[in-house]
């Protein structure tokens, strides 16, 4: 089992840091450049074990508390993109890696597709999951209501209603573990809360900002996935910013929404690794496409890479 490394960075005065769990079996055969996996808000270095899992015998699997998030230093008031754009390219250049892979889910995929239209030819490939292209003024007045309960001091009330504000709760769309991944975000949230005394800040800004993903991107091969009954961002919303992105695909993952990863984490990393692997996505179970719409997919794929 490789050591894992632990580097600490700075960017604009900010303290930031990042792992690398070296390739685990380097002796192996073929394997990828190293892969930068940005999560969402919370979602320090020590959040991805399963991409560890996944992605170790075939490359450098990295992962970071950027600013804002973790053990980093907070984030100042006001526009955060840059910044966090910023951090990422301080750890390509201290890999000294010619090019990466990068994987951004949620709030990280706004990171990564930033980076990646900055500079797209340190680049090998992107994965971006669970996309917030579009978000209603519904669901924001749905996590305004639970930032209220945060500034009149109820955690508690917070961490149920943003939960809650991420998740698909139809009891008619069918989500694995639905349950289990509930309980799972409240309880991160509220012990982000209590431990840590700029998560507040970070909730706010995570769920007040408007990613830009506009401008498209070229030069750069892409693979855009989202939860089947995503209700932050709908599947055919993220299926329309993936068709900005010259030769991307697009695929659905079934019985999942907004925390895919969570409730599907073993089909996600299987997903991602098998892309920047350069192996073909389709398998012969029907994790990635929901079989009940599988021409329906396959047309949107071909779509999305036109």
């Amino acid at each position: 089992m490789s050591e894992e490394i632990i580097r600490s960075l700075s960017v604009n005065g900010l303290r930031y840091g990042y792992r690398v769990l070296p390739r685990t079996t380097p002796d192996a055969g073929p394997g990828t450049e190293p892969v930068i996996v940005l999560g969402g808000a919370l979602q320090g270095m020590f959040g991805w074990p399963q991409m560890d899992d996944h992605l170790g015998p075939f490359a450098d699997v990295v992962t970071a508390d950027l600013p804002g998030m973790a053990t980093a230093d907070p984030l100042p008031p006001g526009p955060a993109a840059d910044t966090l754009v910023d951090a990422v390219t301080g750890i390509i250049d201290s890999l000294d890696a010619p090019r990466v892979n990068l994987f951004g889910f949620s709030y990280g995929a706004a990171i990564a597709f930033g980076c990646a239209r900055r500079d797209p030819g340190r680049v090998a490939r992107l994965v971006l999951g669970g996309v917030p292209a579009h978000i209603g003024e519904a669901q924001r007045g749905y996590w305004r209501r639970a930032t209220e309960r945060l500034a009149e001091g109820d955690t508690e009330g917070f961490a149920r209603l943003a939960a809650d504000g991420l998740m698909c709760l139809d009891p008619e769309r069918p989500v694995h573990r639905r349950e289990l991944a509930r309980r799972y975000v409240r309880r991160s949230f509220l012990h982000a809360l209590t431990h840590s005394p700029h998560a507040p800040e970070t909730l706010r800004r995570a769920l007040g900002d408007r990613p830009d993903f506009a401008g498209g991107l070229s030069g750069v091969p892409a693979l855009v996935f989202a939860g089947e009954h995503d209700t932050v961002t709908s599947p055919e919303r993220q299926r329309a910013f993936a068709a900005t992105i010259e030769g991307s695909r697009f695929l659905t993952i079934d019985r999942s929404d907004h925390w895919v990863v969570l409730e599907r984490p073993d089909d996600v990393a299987e997903l991602v690794t098998r892309f920047f692997t350069d192996q073909p996505l389709e398998q012969d179970r029907p994790a990635a496409v929901p079989h009940q719409d599988r021409a329906a997919r396959d047309v949107a794929v071909s779509r999305a890479a036109g």
